[in-house]
């Protein structure tokens, strides 16, 4: 060993410290801090978790749409393609899609408010499609439906005309964007229609059918329409055919079998013998059986077509199978007022007053959740047990305001109290009518026929005259 003479160092000897190696610990203090942050607040995953699950395309919830469409599920159909446009708000298209088909569930509507919201619904889709695109011709053809059938649910004249007017601007300048379009001529035929003009609705839908291709989904829309434009120029039974043409493209779409029904209850009204109109009559049933039972193998409550079978039998003078089916729909949807109309209407007609004047109250007046379900169980529309509380039966009933689709609920309902002045409980039953009676010729005053109803009736509360109205229950009806 070489002695040096240095001094023999006894601990550990001190390194000169880098700064770089200072800058090194504090830069991973910094990372360390801000992933502890981020961790916090959900921005960093921690290693070895799940996968997260892939975020759905517009093109995925587009297509879940479609299918939902073809099965007859149309409120599915909406809500898919209100979530494709949700993650592609720019895609023209869907947003056409979906004011489509929210215009077609309108048809299944059974009251004008619930429908003059589904149009404006579909008319705010349209908007935000062509606000998207301008120039696309499929989202002017759209617009053209959109705006059509807006204008059939408008509050007054004006407001008709200024839709009518929106639609004939989209239906013009979707056909100057791509002439031929069978979708805009279809829709352009449907409008015409609606403006009076039987010609040229015949034509454009003619050129429709013939440039339609057999095998696309929206020829469904060419066939319905030129049905429409046939029904409209009396010809039922070519309609018929067209109907049953769209009704071949979408099996499931049930509007289209309660367009096939009403029009052979249209040819049974002008059947030559009792045999063919008696044939015609079972036909139109059948065809609204269909829509009941698609309905209910897809699990869809839709009281349409049971309304459309009740109407039927009314029509044929059948007034218990009328109660009983229009019956059936008030339990599907117990707190619609229009269902309510429509089985006061069939009372009264089988001269069952004493319950056409509970139900039309309910339809015009509106009545409490305790008052329908009394009702509701005592016209046995719902199995109540003993000792069951209405109110945990009924629903509220919002009575419906005074219009062209209300106006026989209300003339009805007044007519009955009328009726029944002077007996129990109906004390004041001519004051209550006059309020009605008033608004009928505030609003109708013009039509004869209301007139005619109005001064009648007010003849009779002021003593002039017999009362019209037998108080028994025929047993024929429910009571």
């Amino acid at each position: 060993m070489r002695l040096t003479g240095e001094p023999l160092p006894l601990g550990r000897v001190r390194r000169p410290t880098s700064p770089w190696r200072i800058l090194a610990y504090l830069g991973a203090i910094g990372v360390g801090v801000l992933l502890f942050q981020g961790y916090l607040q959900g921005d960093v995953r921690p290693l070895l978790l799940p996968t997260p699950a892939p975020t759905r395309t517009a093109a995925s919830h587009a297509e879940e749409g479609r299918a939902h469409f073809s099965a007859g599920r149309l409120q599915a159909a909406i809500d898919a393609y209100r979530r494709a446009v949700e993650v592609a708000p720019n895609d023209a298209g869907l947003g056409a899609e979906l004011a489509r088909i929210q215009t077609y569930s309108s048809a299944l509507l059974t009251t004008a408010s619930e429908r003059s919201a589904r149009m404006a619904e579909a008319r705010r889709s349209i908007d935000a499609a062509l606000e998207a695109n301008p120039d696309d011709a499929r989202v002017h053809a759209v617009r053209t439906l959109v705006y059509d059938w807006s204008a059939s649910v408008a509050p007054s004249g004006g407001e008709r005309d200024r839709l009518l007017k929106e639609a004939e601007t989209s239906a013009v300048r979707a056909l100057q964007l791509h002439p031929g379009s069978p979708l805009a001529l279809t829709y352009y035929a449907e409008l015409l229609l609606d403006q009076g003009k039987f010609v040229q609705a015949f034509d454009l839908a003619e050129q429709a059918a013939a440039l339609a291709e057999p095998f696309d989904p929206l020829s469904m829309d060419v066939h319905r329409v030129f049905g429409t434009v046939l029904e409209g120029n009396g010809l039922y039974r070519q309609a018929i055919e067209e109907y049953r043409a769209a009704a071949e493209i979408a099996p499931n779409f049930t509007y289209l079998y309660l367009l096939i029904g009403a029009n052979y209850r249209q040819l049974a009204g002008k059947a030559p013998t009792e045999a063919d109109r008696r044939g015609l009559m079972d036909q139109a049933l059948g065809a609204f059986d269909r829509a009941a039972r698609i309905n209910e193998q897809l699990g869809i409550a839709d009281p349409t077509p049971y309304l459309s079978i009740g109407r039927t039998y009314l029509q044929d003078g059948e007034f218990f199978i009328a109660a009983i089916n229009v019956e059936r729909a008030l339990a599907i949807d117990p707190s619609n007022a229009d269902i309510f109309g429509r089985l006061g209407i069939i009372f009264f007609k089988a001269r069952n007053y004493e319950s056409a004047v509970e139900v039309l109250r309910c339809a015009v007046e509106g009545c409490t959740a305790a008052e329908s379900g009394a009702l509701l169980c005592n016209l046995k529309v719902v199995a109540c047990d003993v000792g069951m509380a209405p109110e945990d039966v009924g629903q509220e009933v919002v009575g419906l305001p005074l219009n062209d689709s209300t106006l026989e609920y209300y003339y009805t309902y007044a007519s009955v109290l009328t009726s029944f002045r002077g007996t129990a409980g109906f004390d004041d039953a001519c004051a209550r009518a006059e309020t009605f009676f008033d608004q009928l010729m505030a609003r109708y005053g013009g039509d004869p026929i209301v007139a005619g109803i109005v001064a009648e009736n007010r003849a009779l509360c002021a003593g002039v005259g017999p009362a019209p109205v037998p108080q028994t229950t025929p047993a024929s009806m429910p009571s």
